[in-house]
C-alpha cells in the first residue's frame, strides 16, 4: 500500500491579517504538518471581498498548490483575466458556460494526480447557479481516468445542502469540505464509501472579530439595521482549515487545523 498523501486545506484568507499569517506562517505550517499539498480558498484576501493577481502571486510563492474561490471573486476585475490564465486559481465550476476562468484543475504530488474542484451552493446564496450535485459528477466521471483523488471545495451557505452532497458523492469523490461561513465546524468524519467531509474549514482571518469584520460594526448593524459597510479589523490572526490523509483514493484520517498567526 503506498504511503498516504497529505493535505493541508485553509481557508477563506481574509483581508491583510489573513494573508499576512500564510505569507509569514505557510512554510512553517507545512513543515509542521508534513504537508504534500496545500489548498486554500482565496476569495476574501483583497480586504475582504475579492482576490488580486498580486495575492495570487504571493499565495503561490508561499506554497500553495490551488487556490479556490466562491462568490465573491468577482468582485475585484483585475482578476478576471488571471483567472483565464492561471489553471490552479479556481472559481466555482457551476457557473454558467461563458464566466471566465476554470472550475477545477488537476495537479501532480507525490506521483499522484490530484483533481481538485470549486462548486457554489444555491440554498441562500442569492445566486441561482447549475445544479452543484450534477456537475459535480459530471466532472468526476470526465476526469476518472485522469485522477487518482479527487478533492470538492464547496463553498456554500446551507449547512443541509453541503451535507447532501458528500452523501450524493460518497464513495466518489475522496474528500468534501465547506468554506463560506468562515465558521469551523466539529463534524469531520469518513463516510462509509470512504468519502471524507466538514461542513465549514473556518477561516484565516482576524481571531476576535465577527467572521473576519470588527464586532462593533456588526453590533450596530444588527441593532439599527442599516447597511452598514463591514470591514476588516486588523489584528491577531487564527488560521483554520482541516490536514487529511489520503490514501487508495479515499481519506485515510481527516482533523482539524488551528493555529495562531503572526
Amino acid at each position: 500500500m503506498a504511503d498516504a498523501l497529505r493535505v493541508l486545506i485553509l481557508g477563506d484568507i481574509v483581508g491583510s491579517p489573513g494573508s499576512r499569517a500564510l505569507f509569514f506562517g505557510l512554510k512553517n505550517l507545512v513543515k509542521n504538518y508534513k504537508a504534500d499539498v496545500v489548498i486554500v480558498n482565496g476569495e476574501n484576501a483583497a480586504d475582504g471581498f475579492g482576490l488580486t493577481p498580486e495575492d495570487s502571486d504571493r499565495l503561490f510563492s508561499a506554497g500553495v498548490d490551488v487556490i479556490t474561490s466562491g462568490n465573491h471573486i468577482w468582485q475585484r476585475k483585475e482578476i478576471l483575466e488571471t483567472l483565464d490564465t492561471e489553471d490552479r486559481l479556481l472559481r466555482p465550476a457551476n457557473y454558467p458556460p461563458g464566466v471566465p476562468g476554470h472550475g477545477f484543475c488537476i495537479i501532480e504530488k507525490m506521483g499522484k494526480r490530484i483533481a481538485v474542484i470549486n462548486l457554489l451552493g444555491r440554498s441562500r446564496m442569492g445566486i441561482s447557479g447549475e445544479c452543484p450535485f450534477r456537475t459535480a459528477k459530471k466532472i468526476i466521471q470526465k476526469l476518472s481516468s485522469r485522477a487518482d483523488y479527487f478533492i470538492i471545495d464547496f463553498h456554500a451557505e446551507d449547512p443541509m445542502e453541503k451535507e447532501a452532497l458528500v452523501y450524493h458523492l460518497d464513495g466518489m469523490a475522496s474528500l468534501v469540505f465547506g468554506t463560506h461561513t468562515h465558521i469551523q465546524t466539529a463534524d469531520e468524519r469518513i463516510l462509509p464509501g470512504g468519502t471524507g467531509y466538514i461542513t465549514d474549514i473556518g477561516m484565516v482571518g482576524p481571531d476576535h472579530s465577527v467572521i473576519g469584520s470588527d464586532p462593533e460594526q456588526s453590533i450596530k448593524r444588527s441593532l439599527t439595521q442599516l447597511p452598514i459597510k463591514m470591514e476588516v479589523i486588523d489584528n491577531m490572526p487564527l488560521i483554520c482549515g482541516i490536514l487529511v490523509e489520503l490514501e487508495d483514493g479515499k481519506t485515510k484520517s481527516i482533523k482539524r487545523v488551528r493555529e495562531k498567526g503572526l
